[in-house]
């Protein structure tokens, strides 16, 4: 019997990716989700970090949300890009740009906490 769940991922623009995987890591506000098969129904809030679909597709987010119902998993998100999409040069100018946002005294506390977990992921990305 197959393990396996339908998977979408949809910006505002366009599907970013549609079919089936085992599994799905999300990175939300409780932390790092992992979904599974018949996993419980979730609606959740996606954190910057990284969307793992399987073994080999990773997908770079800022925001959005999902939902889980029915093995069905819908991702919506305005910020999202196929990690393989990412060049040095954009990553790298990102992260300068976070960086000098970060080093407002004008900012709240959530966009600290949101900015923080965007360098920590982009530094991540080889």
């Amino acid at each position: 019997m197959s393990q396996e769940f339908k998977i979408e991922i949809i910006s505002p623009d366009k599907r970013i990716f549609s079919g089936n995987a085992d599994e799905a890591t999300l990175p939300c506000f409780e932390g790092q989700v992992t979904v599974l098969k018949d996993h419980i129904p979730l609606i959740t809030f996606l954190r910057p970090g990284i969307i793992e679909i399987g073994k080999n597709e990773k997908f770079y987010t800022e925001d959005g949300t999902v939902e889980f119902s029915d093995n069905n998993l819908l991702i919506l998100s305005t910020t999202i890009q196929n990690l393989k999409m990412i060049n040095l040069e954009q990553k790298n100018n990102m992260i300068q740009e976070a960086e000098k946002v970060l080093s407002s005294n004008q900012i709240s506390d959530k966009q600290k906490y949101i900015l923080n977990y965007k360098i920590e992921t982009l530094k991540q990305i080889n």
